[in-house]
Formats: structure tokens, C-alpha cells, sequence
């Protein structure tokens, strides 16, 4: 098996324990590149925290992670980065006690920050609309490439990782798309037909986004960088353009917003929470739950509206 190289060296002079513990988190959990950086920055700040105590990283106690915890807070750290590197400290320290590197977990004791719980930000129905005219209002190949992404992630609700990865063999079935989520777990998402007749468009003219040199790719959305497709932060920055040509304020529009938006729209018009959960591809139905504000908005207009007493207010 190929070993994960660390990108931050100070991570991998650190300790071997920590690199076998990047291992097991790529090979056994799938983890992504970017959630293996996040484990190393988090490990990091912890380890460069304990050595300027004098502490030995892999013999901390439960007393030193409190400690480092109430640090966090006193440095006004927020209470889901803290809870962030809370949950890089358990993992790490989880697998070194199962692997029996530790004879005990000194993470276990701890208490969890609480965390708020913020709506999901979204999009009305009327602003996507203003933002999808926006985007058919802009012509030539770059116009229907921005058009069939927009229409694809507003259609299906995919992670803006998965859908500037979508290979080209997805165009083959553009009905039902096969994505590979997060630890490389695959769902099928349907797609309707406006966002498949864009992609169509966009197929048509896709050779001109191609590398030089390159006839082909195994990208849907290909680009020059060295991932060799549309970037994240690419995607990010063509739907601000869009937003400010569609009218709207640019930070209230994001790849996640429109994955809210999505998921909010699609429970507004009777879709139920376990179809909701497979299709954004959430292993848990507590993480679906946080869109629960709309069916309970939507129940309450049904009682209104079909209530012999609907008078009363709720």
C-alpha cells in the first residue's frame, strides 16, 4: 500500500504514530486529501502546544487536552473549529489505544463543545431562477459550461466536489448520474430534464476547455490545473460572476448554498427526509435533520389551510 505522504513536514517528523494514523484514515475510511490535510493542521496545533509545555505527544494526559481546550476558548477559537480539533484528537488517540500503542484513551473523558445551530443558508425559488436566467443569458462555450453546472448542481444537490470531479462517462446516462461521495461510497442521483439538456449543450463544445496537447479526458469538466479538472474555487468564483449578473448580493451564493437551496426547495414540494438523505449522500439522517424547519413550516400550512379550525394561530 502506498503510504500518505504528509503534506506539512513538522506532521511527519512528528511521530511514525501519527503518519500510521493518516494511513489507516486513507486506506480503511477513505478519507480525502483534504480531510487528511485538516487532520494534520489540527494534530499539529496540538502537538506544537504540548511541546512548548515540555509534554510528549503520544504520552499526554486528559488533564493537558483540557487544558489545551480551555486555551482554545480563551483564544476566542470558535466552538466548531474547537469541536474540529477536539474530534482529530479523539480519532488520533482512539486508534492509538486500539492499536494497543496506548494503554488508555485520554481524549475519551472529554466533553464536547456545543455547538449552535444555525439554519442552513438558501436561495429562494425566485432568486435560483434569477441566477439559472443569468447564467442562459451568457453565451459561447464558457456560457454553457457555467449553465450545465449550475443546472446540474441545482438539480441534483451534489457536493461541489463530486460534481467538478463528475467523469466524462457520466454524459452517457445524464438521467442518473452514478456519483462517488464522501469515503468513496457511490449513490445514484437523478437528474432532470433542463439540467440534461444543458449538459448536452455543454458536451457539444466541451473539446475547447481541453488541455493543449490533449485530445481527450476522463474529466466532465476539464481544466489545466493539476487535478486536471474545474477546481472548487473555480466553480466558487463563476457562480459570484453569476450572481452579480443575476442581480444578487455574490456572498449569499456558494456551491453549498445551492446545495441547500436543493435540499430546502425539493422538502418545500413533499420530498420526505430519508429521500432527501440519499440523495445528498448523508450517511447519518441527523445530519439531513438540519432541514427540518421547512417540514415543519410546511405542516403548519397544512393544518392552516386544511383545518376545520384553521383560525387559530400557530
Amino acid at each position: 500500500m502506498k503510504r500518505h505522504q504528509p503534506k506539512n513536514p513538522s506532521i511527519g517528523n512528528l511521530d511514525p504514530q501519527v503518519e500510521a494514523f493518516l494511513e489507516m484514515m486513507a486506506a480503511e475510511r477513505g478519507a480525502s486529501a483534504n480531510t487528511l490535510e485538516a487532520y494534520q493542521n489540527d494534530l499539529s496545533a496540538l502537538n506544537a502546544y504540548l511541546t512548548a509545555r515540555g509534554k510528549p505527544f503520544r504520552t499526554a494526559q486528559t488533564k493537558d487536552l483540557r487544558q489545551y481546550l480551555i486555551g482554545l476558548s480563551k483564544a476566542k477559537l470558535g466552538a466548531r473549529s474547537t469541536a474540529r480539533r477536539l474530534s482529530s484528537a479523539r480519532q488520533f488517540f482512539q486508534f492509538l489505544y486500539r492499536e494497543g500503542l496506548r494503554a488508555d484513551d485520554p481524549a475519551s473523558g472529554l466533553d464536547r463543545p456545543r455547538l449552535p445551530q444555525p439554519l442552513p443558508k438558501y436561495l429562494t425559488e425566485h432568486e435560483v431562477d434569477r441566477l439559472l436566467g443569468a447564467a442562459r443569458a451568457t453565451t459561447g462555450p464558457e456560457g454553457a459550461r457555467g449553465l450545465a453546472l449550475l443546472e446540474l448542481l441545482y438539480a441534483s444537490g451534489l457536493r461541489v466536489s463530486e460534481l467538478v470531479a463528475l467523469p466524462i462517462a457520466a454524459a452517457r446516462n445524464p438521467s442518473m448520474l452514478i456519483v462517488r461521495g464522501k469515503g468513496s461510497k457511490e449513490r445514484m442521483v437523478p437528474v432532470g430534464e433542463a439540467a440534461q439538456a444543458a449538459l448536452k449543450k455543454y458536451v457539444a463544445v466541451r473539446e475547447q476547455f481541453l488541455p493543449k496537447k490533449k485530445s481527450n479526458s476522463p474529466w466532465m469538466f476539464p481544466s489545466l490545473g493539476t487535478s486536471g479538472h474545474l477546481t472548487r474555487d473555480g466553480f466558487a468564483k463563476m457562480l459570484k460572476e453569476m450572481a452579480i449578473a443575476a442581480g444578487l448580493i455574490p456572498s449569499r451564493v456558494s456551491p453549498h448554498v445551492l446545495r441547500h437551496s436543493f435540499a430546502t426547495h425539493l422538502l418545500s414540494h413533499g420530498a420526505d427526509l430519508r429521500t432527501l438523505q440519499q440523495l445528498l449522500g448523508h450517511s447519518d439522517i441527523s445530519t439531513t435533520q438540519i432541514y427540518t424547519h421547512v417540514l415543519d413550516e410546511r405542516l403548519k400550512k397544512l393544518v392552516r389551510n386544511h383545518h376545520p379550525l384553521a383560525g387559530f394561530k400557530l
